[in-house]
């Protein structure tokens, strides 16, 4: 029998479970929540959409004021993620291409990828999103999947997250056109749920290959499920953070989702902290104000 709830009811519950999605979190209770279930009951919303009054949209960015303080992330974050299905094999790592030759790599990945029908999302697909940026990015930054505004435009990361994004990029010194941006999956979810394990096992091998391709120094893993599959382990974003893990020959830095941080903007002092672990590698130093 479907659970009627009145619409105030309804937005909180929504607000609760994507929070604790976006920390990692699958599990209530200790029942774990059934992604068809979680897709119906978030079907429909935007990843921005502000459904917790008590979390102000915010009006504009700015990380060089992220050293104020602020509350420390919620302690569910460190509860362990039950094991579900195994995560896929990531293939072996590719040889090497020469940056002239990235590009077309790249296309070539592209390509293959098709008009795909691989997996359901298809179905529900306007234009599929491969990637976006320099082919020869010295830092690549991968995301879940499309929203509403990448599925229009066919392009990662260009509705109010992908302006956040553009905006922490700013703040390393550094342009979009000088990183690679990518997501797990190529096609939107319905109601931008997180991916099933059949869509993102289906898509991932492609990142991969695009990883392979552009090889690098520094990848940022932006949110739970791109830190999941790029690592091959199920852990809360508490447990990941912090530190520099390695993954096909290259540096790993695991962060929130923009997002998570348009709808939990006190998170933004620790995403700052996040980027500070990737610009260090980099050997990259904030831009001075004139």
């Amino acid at each position: 029998m479907a659970i009627q709830f009145d619409s105030a009811t309804r937005d909180a519950l929504f607000a609760r479970i994507r929070y604790y999605r976006d920390l990692g979190l699958t599990e209530f209770y200790r029942r774990p929540v059934d992604p068809a279930l979680l897709a119906q009951w978030t079907a429909g919303l935007e990843p921005h959409q502000n459904l917790n009054p008590g979390i102000p949209e915010p009006v504009s960015v700015n990380w060089e004021a992220a050293s104020q303080p602020h509350p420390q992330p919620h302690s569910q974050e460190d509860q362990p993620i039950p094991p579900r299905k195994p995560l896929p094999t990531p293939p072996e790592i590719a040889a090497a291409i020469p940056p002239a030759g990235r590009a077309a790599a790249l296309q070539l990945i592209r390509d293959e990828i098709g008009d795909c029908t691989r997996c359901p999302l298809h179905t529900g697909r306007n234009k599929l999103v491969f990637g976006d940026g320099d082919p020869a990015a010295r830092l690549m930054f991968v995301g879940e999947g499309p929203g509403a505004d990448e599925d229009a435009q066919g392009l990662p990361f260009v509705g109010k997250a992908g302006q956040l994004l553009n905006n922490m990029i700013n703040a390393m010194g550094l342009k979009r056109e000088q990183v690679y941006i990518a997501n797990v999956v190529k096609c939107r979810p319905p109601g931008n749920r997180t991916p099933l394990p059949e869509e993102g096992g289906t898509c991932s091998p492609f990142l991969f290959r695009q990883i392979d391709v552009v090889r690098p120094q520094v990848l940022v893993a932006l949110g739970a499920t791109a830190a999941t599959y790029l690592l091959g382990v199920r852990q809360p974003l508490a447990g990941l953070r912090g530190r520099v893990h390695a993954v096909r020959g290259t540096q790993l830095i695991v962060t929130y989702h923009p997002a998570y941080l348009l709808r939990d903007p006190r998170q933004k002092k620790e995403a700052w902290a996040d980027l500070q672990i990737a610009m260090r590698e980099l050997g990259l130093k904030p831009p001075t104000r004139s």
